[in-house]
C-alpha cells in the first residue's frame, strides 16, 4: 500500500517562495507517473504540474508555467515542487497524486480520476 505525505506549505507575501515535498512510502515504482494538484475553496481540484521520469516529460498549468518546477527524487521517493513568484491566486490546499495505472499515458494528464493514490494535501497561502 502506498502512503504519500505532504509537506511544505505556509502563509507568504504575493512573490515570495515555497517547496513543497510528497514523500511516499511502499512500493513506488520508477516507471509510474506523478503530479502536483491544487484545491481552492469553491473550485475544482486542477492539475499543477505532472512528471514522468522515464519518459523524460513534464506538464504544467498555463497559470504556473515559468514559475512553478516539478522533479522526483527517485532515491527518497519524493516528489518536489519548487513554486516561485506566488499569487494570491495560487492559495489552494496542494495534494500529490500517482498514477500507477499508466492511465495518463492516453488520458490527460489533469484528470483527476486518474490518479489512485492521493495523500492529504498541505495549504498554501499567498497574501497581496
Amino acid at each position: 500500500q502506498v502512503q504519500l505525505m505532504e509537506s511544505g506549505g505556509d502563509s507568504v507575501k504575493a512573490g515570495g517562495s515555497l517547496r513543497l515535498s510528497c514523500e511516499a512510502s511502499g512500493y513506488v515504482s520508477a516507471r509510474w507517473p506523478m503530479a502536483w494538484f491544487r484545491e481552492a475553496p469553491g473550485k475544482e481540484r486542477e492539475g499543477v504540474a505532472y512528471i514522468y521520469t522515464r519518459g523524460g516529460v513534464t506538464y504544467y498549468h498555463d497559470s504556473v508555467k515559468g514559475r512553478f518546477t516539478i522533479a522526483q527524487d527517485n532515491a527518497k521517493n519524493t516528489l518536489l515542487l519548487q513554486m516561485n513568484s506566488l499569487k494570491p491566486e495560487d492559495t489552494a490546499r496542494y495534494y500529490c497524486a500517482i498514477d500507477s495505472h499508466g492511465r495518463t499515458h492516453v488520458i490527460d494528464w489533469q484528470t483527476v480520476s486518474a490518479y489512485g493514490y492521493w495523500g492529504q494535501g498541505t495549504q498554501v497561502t499567498v497574501s497581496s
